[in-house]
């Protein structure tokens, strides 16, 4: 096991008991009912680190009780007999590389376990669980295991301690509404006020020994200042139920009405020789007033009960409030003032699960460029901007299903196909919005699914709303794509594809490849060019064009990319004593590793390691680099440029080209697409445009290679035009790096092409 110094230091000196599955205190600081933390990892001094790095430490009063496991199996097992964990050290690659994660899904839907807080580790930093788990199954955290010296495990942990503590004061509160309202669960439902308010009348008539003819009366706060306030029947009973939700003025008994008013305007309670009219304070919400009929004598006693009657109530009506306070944070969206994620997907779930899916269609709509908006303009105009996005949204759709806001600058919006059509939602966004005294044009995407064919539960289906939505966006400004079973498969694909590639990274099963680069003239060998490869398990080898774009997609091409530089650099070092000092080494550098922030510094430590100097070093970037920004790669050019590293244009004429900004870069070489080379011979348009090239990097003072040139008649037009360079199977194949060595031996000048 690999740890930093800082957390190695905590470790248990040899000898020291091995521990149990039986709870142990790191360290009794009070009496207190300690919380458990559960280790699971196969790893035993991964077990007593953590114990004694944390001992002697307390969490909000109470110690730590440590219970340690070393299967999946046995985690499961402990869990089943002591199911109040507070947190676990979940150990990611246990039995195999998804035993972590196979838990994780098994504590939380077989094992119904929500409460426990679970934090990730693992000692394989290229290994990482994939989105998808950490969203579905409220996973806490994840660190490598060199990340946790004992300050970070420390703050790691108190935050999920903190995280269960409020977790199990909900719980408690919810279980205490449950023994305190008899039908807590219809308080949740939009009748639980008036379910609330009948009771009352119902209890108090019965702790009078009266007739249940009654109803409770709440002042009504205007939206508008100008309006006098408003008595509204809240609830009745008996003979007066019919004036539920009814304005005081409308009840016909001048008992009630007299009554109910001197009862709020005095904060008193009435006692009547035929009713009684008792008032009820609040601290949040509005007072109200029980209107009770029938001829209560009272005596002493009952008037006493009757006060402790109404404290008891009041509370009852301050956790009601409370009840739906809590039902508008979890199922509203506060910003936008629309039904949340949580809302939608349960809108989703009644739908299919009550078989009404025929002619339904779920839409997600995602802003375009609302990251540059937040940027350019701030936080504050971006909100105003959603809030009107989300009125626009809920004015032209909301009266034919439900619009919410799942999050970010994504809605979803559920209705019939009929309705809710790719035409309606550009409809929406047609005209521009105003915002802050300005107009705002905006652009959104949308992904649709048809409810119909959905063949999970609802986050399956928003899930394909969001695999939808990602086809829509690659086809640009307020673009849409309808979910079909390919598209879900081809994303599947994806999935598997990028986790196998994980695992390849993490095992060592990538490899470097290295193609020669000679002088077209002379045909002296000037260098080679990186190229990455991946052998899968079963032995096949699996093409760059489908796991580089991927990589890129996923951000994994920036582990990618160093491991490449650093293997490239160490590669022609090995070579320098074979064919001179005078060999340069050609590494791709991807569009993410260029804008990533810490590229220059990972360039400068590759070099660093391997001890070339940076005029060995040659970076091929695209000319889709350019899409970036010009300052930054003007910047980050000059940078490299300083460090003595050069800089060439791959595949130049087969995507954005600008030549004012071309000139302004400081480059080395254009590079000659493959695909211009193999028409050379044929006369074709692409050998035209590997004459322009040419042409052009003579103009600029540039170099110039050409890619894939396979046989010696392409050569020969390509010395014709003035190329410089050239790779391809004419003169080496993409070669392991223990072969350069022997091919350098064999190979001379005019014999190239033969080598």
């Amino acid at each position: 096991m690999s740890q930093p110094d800082e957390f190695v230091t905590f470790a248990d000196e040899p000898g020291a008991a091995v521990p149990t599955a039986s709870a142990e205190r790191a360290a009794p600081v009070a009496s207190a009912r300690p919380w458990t933390v559960l280790i699971v990892d196969d790893d035993e001094d991964v077990h007593q680190v953590t114990r004694f790095s944390l001992e002697g430490v307390d969490f909000l009063g109470r110690p730590l009780a440590f219970a340690s496991v070393y299967s999946a199996a046995e985690a499961l097992d402990f869990l089943r007999k002591t199911p109040d964990v507070a947190v676990i050290l979940l150990d990611v690659v246990m039995e195999d590389d998804h035993a972590g994660l196979d838990v994780v899904g098994k504590i939380r839907d077989s094992l119904g376990l929500q409460k426990p807080r679970i934090i990730l580790r693992t000692g394989q930093p290229g290994y990482a669980p994939e989105m998808t788990a950490v969203r579905d199954y409220d996973i806490n955290d994840y660190k490598t295991k060199s990340e946790l010296t004992r300050t970070k495990l420390f703050t790691t942990l108190m935050a999920a301690i903190r995280a269960f503590d409020q977790i199990c004061r909900i719980e408690a509160g919810r279980q205490g509404l449950e023994r305190i309202v008899q039908s807590s669960g219809q308080l949740l439902q939009e009748q639980g006020l008036r379910g609330f308010a009948a009771g009352v009348i119902t209890q108090l008539a019965a702790l009078m020994g009266t007739s249940s003819d009654g109803l409770v009366c709440a002042v009504h706060d205007s939206a508008d200042a100008n309006e006098p306030e408003q008595l509204v029947i809240i609830g009745a009973a008996g003979r007066f139920e019919r004036y539920i939700q009814a304005d005081i003025s409308t009840v016909e008994d001048d008992r009630v009405r007299s009554g109910l008013l001197q009862c709020l305007k005095d904060q008193r309670n009435l006692y009547r020789e035929d009713h009684l009219v008792i008032y009820f304070p609040s601290s949040v919400g509005s007072p109200f007033a029980t209107f009770v009929d029938g001829r209560v004598p009272l005596s002493q006693i009952d008037e006493r009960l009757l006060q402790v009657f109404c404290s008891n109530v009041a509370l009852c009506a301050k956790n009601i409030h409370l009840v739906q306070q809590l039902r508008e944070q979890a199922f509203s969206d506060l910003l936008v003032r629309l039904p949340n994620r949580t809302a939608f997907v349960e809108q989703i779930q009644q739908r299919l699960a009550g078989g009404e899916t025929s002619g339904q269609v779920m839409a997600v709509v995602d802003i375009d460029a609302f990251g540059e908006i937040n940027n350019a303009f701030g936080h504050v105009h971006a909100d105003q901007l959603l809030r009107a996005i989300a009125q626009r949204l809920a004015a032209a759709l909301a009266d034919h299903g439900t619009v919410a806001r799942l999050g970010g600058d994504a809605f979803g919006i559920l209705g019939p196909e009929s309705v809710l059509t790719p035409a309606a939602l550009r409809g929406v966004f047609a005209s521009p919005f105003r915002v802050g005294g300005h107009e705002q044009r905006v652009h959104a995407g949308c992904g649709f699914v048809r409810l119909s064919d959905v063949s999970g539960d609802a986050p399956s289906a928003l899930k394909d709303g969001f695999i939808a939505l990602k086809l829509a966006k690659r086809a640009g400004l307020d673009g849409h794509a309808w979910f079909s079973a390919s598209l879900g498969a081809a994303a599947l694909e994806r999935t598997r594809l990028l986790n196998n590639l994980e695992q390849a990274f993490s095992r060592n099963r990538l490899f470097a490849v290295y193609q020669p680069q000679v002088d077209l003239s002379s045909g002296r060998v000037l260098g080679f060019e990186a190229l990455m490869r991946w052998r899968d398990e079963d032995g096949s080898l699996i093409g760059p064009d489908r796991f580089i774009p991927l990589a890129e997609s996923s951000g994994l091409i920036v582990a990618l990319g160093n491991w490449m530089l650093r293997c490239a650099l160490q590669t022609l070092r090995s070579l320098q004593g074979v064919a001179g000092a005078d060999l340069r080494m050609a590494v791709n550098v991807s569009v993410v590793q260029f804008r990533d922030p810490a590229f220059l510094d990972n360039v400068a430590a590759a070099l660093r390691e391997s001890g070339m100097d940076a005029q060995c070093l040659e970076l091929e970037i695209t000319e889709s680099v350019a899409m970036i920004g010009a300052d930054l790669v003007r910047d980050t050019l000059n940078r490299l440029r300083e460090l003595g590293v050069a800089i060439a244009i791959d595949d130049f004429g087969t995507g954005y080209s600008s030549l004012s900004y071309l000139e302004s870069l400081p480059v080395d070489r254009l590079k000659i697409d493959r695909s211009f080379v193999q028409s050379l011979a044929l006369g074709g348009s692409g050998g035209r445009i590997a004459h322009l090239v040419v042409d052009l990097g003579r103009q600029l003072g540039l170099r110039v290679l050409a890619e894939g040139v396979e046989v010696e008649q392409q050569a020969q037009v390509l010395r014709q035009l003035g190329c410089h360079e050239a790779q391809g199977y004419l003169f080496g194949r993409p070669m392991m790096a223990e072969e350069l060595a022997h091919w350098m031996n064999q190979h001379t000048g005019p014999d190239a092409s033969k080598a």
